[in-house]
């Protein structure tokens, strides 16, 4: 017998001695941890609780397939609380063990595998404890974050009911957080329920949904209340200040530099989407559980992609329009007000500097697309269309604009007011997130003697352009260049 299966044979007796009922405990034990099955224990714990808080809220028993669940999680308990018994003994004896301890009787040589027949039966069981059995996995209840409720109409059904003058609250309210979480008479506007943090997800999805700036740009999560960052705003070509580069004689003195930083600090501003609905949108639970999930992103996502536009900087983002690295393009001599020209969209390209063009995005007034339609090339005596599909109208438009996609918002300034276009690279704007994104609440207090109830969205966001001031070129003369540029008033 081999070094390696006299190791595997002793491993196996030291198990069985202490209670495990095959060696497939010992290969999981290298996998599974004592920390890890005391985590379970917690989960098994959240799991009959909410079955249990499920049914105390609908005034009845157990159902017999809630009961073999509720028995099923108690075997799984015990057979947990087991295993880490059996882990922490055998802890204790691998610790012993590891202590060199002096030879006391004479060992009795091993069977070889030649002269192991058929009825030897401590070689049989070598070999049947060296392959150990197959150990599937448990499947494990996904509704811890939901905390027994079903779906969010669900829980804001419990929270009309358990909010009423001598209603009995919901346990499923409480049995997942602290019990100051929840309102009661004597409670003002404070006092509410928080939301599960599955449905507070669902929010958080939409709010990053597709049509949100802030997935597009540089973003940072935070556990405070603001970034900071050390930042270089040198360019490769500048002569002074930062590090430097010098073309040097062989053995001549070597000159040095230093770079040259400055601090960007983002603070995180609170935006807060307060919702109220009647008790009798709440009582209609599929409406209202689809009014709230529409309603709370569209409010939530529309502010922030506003502020990242707009923004003064003062209790919200800085916005690009307001960022003094923006660059602004002037309009054409003798333009027409409230157009848009082939000059305005080629200036607006060469104001980007080149290293921002290949992830750079148009952003428009959904007003522009008329004049990108009626756009002509200048100089060719007969109009000849510049933004116009293959297949002509009978086709779909153009989603780019000299190869770089477009995107439209309602957030940029009307047709012919500076900002209406901006192109830029949304990847050097800094954006800051609060750790945990989204924190629901929900109360009947604010608007108790109007019979509504307040859904409160807040979220924690700050953020602002990575420049603060356009890139000189390296050429005297040329034309200074940023990473956002946008298009002048044409009043």
């Amino acid at each position: 017998m081999t070094r390696k299966n006299q190791l595997a044979v002793s491993a196996i007796a030291v198990a069985l001695a202490f209670g495990f009922s095959s060696a497939a405990a010992i290969v999981c034990a290298d996998t599974v941890t004592i920390e890890s099955l005391q985590d379970r224990l917690l989960e098994l714990k959240d799991q009959a609780n909410n079955i249990q808080s499920r049914a105390d809220a609908e005034a009845r028993d157990l159902t017999e397939d809630e009961q073999r669940e509720v028995e099923g999680i108690f075997a799984q308990f015990e057979a947990t609380e087991a295993d880490i018994e059996r882990r922490q003994r055998l802890d204790q004896i691998n610790n012993k063990m590891a202590t060199p301890q002096p030879r006391r009787t004479t060992p009795e040589p091993l069977a070889t595998d030649e002269g192991e027949g058929a009825g030897n039966q401590p070689a049989a069981r070598q070999r049947q404890a060296s392959t150990p059995a197959r150990v599937f996995a448990t499947p494990r209840q996904t509704d811890t974050g939901k905390w027994g409720f079903r779906s969010f109409a669900e829980f804001t059904n419990a929270v009309l009911k358990s909010s009423g003058k001598g209603a009995q609250l919901d346990p499923r309210l409480v049995a997942n957080a602290a019990p100051t979480s929840y309102g009661s008479e004597g409670v003002g506007a404070d006092g509410g329920f928080a939301v599960p943090p599955d449905f507070r997800t669902t929010i958080m999805t939409k709010v990053m949904g597709e049509d949100s700036l802030l997935t597009l740009a540089d973003q940072q999560v935070s556990s405070g209340n603001s970034i900071t960052f050390p930042a270089d705003e040198t360019t490769p070509w500048q002569t002074s200040g930062g590090i430097q580069a010098y073309w040097e004689s062989e053995g001549g003195l070597k000159q040095q530099s230093k770079p040259a930083l400055v601090e960007k600090t983002v603070k995180l501003n609170k935006i807060i989407a307060l919702v109220p609905m009647t008790d009798e949108l709440l009582e209609d639970a599929p409406a209202m559980a689809s009014y709230v999930n529409r309603k709370a992103p569209e409010k939530i996502n529309f502010k922030i992609n506003d502020a990242i536009i707009n923004g003064t900087g003062v209790g919200m983002p800085l916005g690009i329009l307001k960022s003094p690295g923006t660059v602004v393009v002037a309009k054409e001599s003798g333009q027409a007000a409230d157009s848009v020209v082939y000059q305005n969209i080629t200036k607006l390209w060469s104001s980007l500097t080149p290293s921002a063009r290949r992830n750079a995005r148009w952003l428009m007034n959904a007003d522009v697309e008329q004049q990108l339609m009626n756009m002509q090339f200048p100089g060719t005596g007969t109009a000849v269309p510049a933004y116009m599909p293959p297949g002509g109208l009978s086709a779909a438009p153009y989603g780019t604009l000299l190869g770089r996609p477009i995107f439209y918002s309602e957030a940029m300034p009307a047709l012919g007011d500076q900002g209406d276009i901006v192109f830029g690279d949304l990847t050097n704007y800094l954006a800051g997130v609060k750790t945990g994104g989204i924190k629901n609440d929900v109360s009947i207090h604010l608007w108790f003697d109007y019979d509504l109830t307040a859904f409160r969205f807040v979220l924690r966001v700050g953020g602002q352009p990575w420049w603060n001031a356009p890139i000189e070129g390296a050429q005297p003369g040329s034309s200074a260049r940023g990473f956002f540029a946008t298009l002048g008033p044409r009043a």
